[in-house]
């Protein structure tokens, strides 16, 4: 037997990797590990939303995806002998609440090995080659046996996070119903290749009818496109070099030529969602939770989000906080997943009818609006307001402190902690008299004098004197507008680690 671990997370795609981030900084004690060889060499997911971009800018990982990034450009639709420009996502300029507004295109290998390359920053490593083959759990925690280079191991842990895939083990041994349909019958090459001639300032789309449809997309940092053929019932699926070519004359003509594949795959519509994200001291995130269909660009940002959502709380619970906190993972995270299913199976089901309006992409993909609102830790938050409240994303602002500096909020959020925004008087004198646990996340406030708060007063909608507490993972936890010790008192009861409270 090992020496016993906090966290144990099996699987190092983007949402473990991204867990295994957030966890290495806390100090918690986990590993990660993969059954695979290497990383992921394939750029199945292309696409990360501005949400996403905050979480990896959090994390310290955001500098080398858009090192490695583009926008997105037009598309090309070739309709007979014409190539049709169409706008499918918008550009748009930085905001001051939204400093990350356009989605990045960037292969999946990039982002994986960029993440992975900040969780080795941290002092964390994958261990690669080394497969769960089972666990068992009891109410102290889990004991995994792991197939590795040095032999079968067991592994004493706390808690075991799925990060495995649709297919996981994790999940299926744990006896979570993953719900939904795969059709066998509906089939898409997904490949990285290289296409000699072909201009890379346009994502190529070639719509046909009955359902048929070829894109390549031209992939950053890189001579690539990612192609993704949807197959006839008929078509075999062969991934080699010469049947790939072939597939691709039929629709493009001979003047393209695949001249070589790097990595292919096919794809099935496999639409599914984990009936339950908890099972004891076993969670799951990423497509080990739900599995979405290659289009809209939500599954890895969805995965990445889920890991963003549970770290901080796995860590809070490890710290003495109550392990009901741990239920609002499933309670927030749940509901998301099955919005953004919804959302990218319509844009998937489109395509085979209206593949250019399919190809349209806006707000809604971007997921900065998505929220906790009326859930377990922002209960009074469930109406309609315009105003930024508890349950709602903490928006980026500007300000000048009572020390007269200037910052940046999302500069103040940075790191593995809570914040606490005071505006105002009597707010910022409210806060010599919080008091705040000595283990777990720490507490920072940021002071904000009256007559220089316009910036959060525009964008979070507040009036009067206001305290805005901000979760480690981004979110509003609640606002306070008098009251101010009870209201952290009574709003952070599920958060916090209930001894040795301390004066900030």
């Amino acid at each position: 037997m090992t020496d016993r671990i906090d966290v144990l997370v099996v699987g190092a795609g983007p949402a473990g990797l991204a867990l295994a981030c957030d966890l290495q900084r806390r100090g918690v004690r986990l590993r990660v590990i993969d059954a695979a060889e290497h990383g992921f060499e394939g750029s199945r997911a292309k696409g990360i939303q501005p949400r996403t971009q905050e979480v990896l800018d959090d994390l310290g990982i955001l500098a080398e995806i858009q090192s490695r990034s583009s926008l997105y450009p037009l598309l090309g639709a070739h309709v007979g002998p014409l190539t049709v420009p169409w706008v499918m996502i918008k550009h748009r300029k930085p905001t001051e609440d939204v400093p990350h507004p356009n989605t990045l295109l960037v292969a999946q290998y990039e982002t994986d090995a960029a993440i992975r390359r900040r969780l080795e920053q941290l002092g964390g490593t994958v261990e690669y080659r080394t497969r769960l083959t089972s666990y068992e759990q009891d109410a102290d925690g889990v004991v995994a046996t792991v197939d590795g280079p040095a032999g079968t191991v067991r592994i004493s842990a706390r808690f075991l996070v799925g990060a495995d895939g649709g297919g996981s083990v994790v999940r299926r041994t744990a006896g979570i119903d993953f719900v939904g349909d795969t059709d066998e019958s509906d089939r898409m090459i997904v490949a990285d290749v290289t296409v000699p001639g072909l201009p890379r300032n346009r994502w190529h789309i070639w719509p046909r009818g009955n359902g048929r449809f070829m894109a390549l997309c031209p992939l950053p940092d890189s001579d690539k496109f990612q192609l993704m053929l949807k197959l006839r019932p008929d078509d075999k699926a062969d991934l080699s070099q010469e049947a790939v070519n072939r597939l691709v004359h039929e629709y493009a003509g001979a003047k393209l030529h695949v001249a070589e594949v790097h990595w292919a795959s096919v794809w099935r519509p496999n639409i599914r969602l984990a009936q339950r994200y908890r099972s004891g001291n076993v969670f799951l995130v990423g497509d080990a939770a739900h599995v979405h269909p290659p289009t809209g660009g939500q599954g890895l940002n969805t995965g990445v989000q889920d890991a963003y959502n549970l770290g901080w709380k796995l860590a809070q619970v490890l710290a003495g906080a109550p392990d009901v906190l741990l239920d609002t993972y499933e309670a927030e995270r749940q509901p998301i997943a099955a919005r953004v299913l919804g959302l990218s199976s319509d844009i998937y089901a489109r395509m085979n009818s209206r593949p250019l309006a399919a190809a349209k992409r806006g707000d809604e993909e971007r997921q900065l609006a998505l929220n906790y609102r009326g859930g377990p830790l922002a209960a009074d938050s469930d109406d309609e307001t315009p105003n930024v409240i508890a349950g709602d994303r903490a928006p980026d602002a500007r300000y000048r402190d009572t020390d007269g500096r200037s910052g940046q909020l999302f500069d103040a959020f940075r790191g593995a902690h809570f914040t606490l925004i005071a505006v105002g008087e009597p707010a910022v004198s409210a806060l010599k008299h919080i008091s705040w646990p000595g283990t777990g996340a720490a507490l920072k406030t940021v002071e904000i004098p009256e007559k220089d708060a316009a910036g959060v007063r525009r964008v979070y909608g507040i009036t009067g004197p206001a305290q805005i507490l901000v979760r480690p993972d981004g979110y509003v936890a609640y606002e306070a507008h008098d009251d101010w010790t009870g209201t952290l008192s009574t709003y952070t009861e599920l958060m916090l680690p209930t001894a040795g409270r301390r004066h900030t």
